[in-house]
């Protein structure tokens, strides 16, 4: 779990100050790198969670998956166009994506005691604070911030690691399934809740990646050394750990699965007022601890809630579904539109980040409304 992120957090919240800086990509060319992985998210879990669920052990997949991710990684360090970089970025989500939900699958059919599952999730943004960590030291020592692209070499050396860690996890063999997995998990979307559950999830994961595209360059822009943000940015990271280990399984056995996720969207809505309000940069680095805090109490809380609705037989099936519809069609949709608020408040280089950070404030504010309202928990 904690090499998973790993990868992840070693390029995702530092990419774009390499996009919009020394590449002088747009708004909206930057959106589509990262559009990447959402778009490889709407299909590629879905395939994986399929060949889990029938025919090939999930460990076996990741191992596979990581190996070509390393390589692509490597690929698209030394690019400095944009249509290359984009092809070799959305290859190497194909493979990352594939891996996203089987991570979780491993750990459900593996690991049933209640309360167990939190101590598990926790090593993801414990490894992700660490990647931050690391690479911020790294660019103090050999001063390769300017370049930006250490971040994805990185990225590489970790899904290496991640390779030969997969073919030790515990074997976690396809369950069985008769007909397609995948059809079985997407009737769940007939059940009212389920289906209420799944269409905030998507707006309100989309909206997640304001904070991912605006808050590098955000940070430099007031004034923080671009060095820096990669450590300050991963005190979400360390938040989260403290925060899945803490608070997730008390919060869903206390207050159910509905008022978790209500509370989680509640603090991007809060991390989000203080991008507009804040006048100086410490309200700014303390409000990173909300994006962690939200993290948990919405992603994970929503992925523990898919786990508890599914039966065993798709359950790999089910978790991919619902990356595909969060962190596939959610984020792309998200990063798009993230990308062309970004141009619109644009002017000569500078962005009014005020009206940036106003946007996603007001759909997630209507968003919590439409959680309390309709669903049930």
């Amino acid at each position: 779990m904690g090499l998973e992120y790993a990868v992840w957090g070693a390029w995702m919240p530092v990419l774009a100050a390499r996009l919009l800086g020394p590449l002088k990509f747009s708004g909206k060319q930057t959106g589509w790198i990262y559009a990447t992985l959402p778009l490889a998210c709407i299909v590629s879990p879905l395939i994986a969670g399929q060949f889990a669920d029938k025919w090939l052990n999930a460990e076996w997949i990741l191992a596979a998956a990581h190996l070509a991710g390393a390589v692509l990684l490597c690929l698209a360090a030394v690019q400095t166009r944009f249509t290359p970089l984009f092809i070799i970025m959305f290859l190497y989500s194909v493979f990352y994506a594939a891996t996203l939900p089987l991570v979780n699958a491993v750990l459900f059919a593996n690991v049933a005691q209640v309360g167990s599952p939190g101590r598990v999730f926790m090593w993801a943004p414990i490894a992700w604070a660490i990647a931050g960590y690391f690479l911020t030291g790294w660019r103090w020592v050999f001063k390769t911030a300017e370049k930006g692209r250490d971040c994805l070499f990185l990225a590489a050396a970790l899904s290496l690691i991640m390779a030969a860690s997969s073919l030790v996890l515990p074997a976690t063999p396809p369950g069985g399934a008769g007909e397609a997995p995948i059809f079985k998990a997407m009737a769940m979307l007939r059940e009212t809740n389920f289906l209420v559950f799944m269409v905030a999830s998507l707006i309100v994961t989309g909206l997640m990646q304001f904070y991912f595209l605006g808050s590098a360059r955000f940070m430099t822009d007031i004034g923080i050394p671009a060095k820096n943000v990669p450590a300050l940015m991963a005190i979400a990271q360390a938040v989260q750990a403290v925060a899945t280990f803490y608070l997730l399984d008390r919060l869903i056995s206390s207050f159910g699965f509905k008022w978790t996720l209500v509370t989680g969207a509640g603090c991007w809505l809060l991390l989000y007022m203080v991008y507009i309000f804040s006048k100086s940069r410490l309200p700014v680095i303390a409000a990173q601890s909300l994006h962690g805090i939200a993290y948990v109490l919405f992603i994970i809380a929503g992925q523990v809630y898919a786990g508890s609705v599914a039966s065993a037989e798709i359950l790999k099936s089910m978790q991919a579904l619902v990356f595909a519809a969060t962190t596939g069609v959610g984020l792309f949709v998200g990063t798009q539109f993230a990308g062309v608020v970004m141009d619109a408040c644009k002017r000569q280089d500078k962005f009014n980040w005020r009206a940036i950070f106003l946007v996603p404030a007001v759909i997630m504010l209507i968003s919590i409304v439409v959680i309390v309202a309709l669903f049930k928990g």
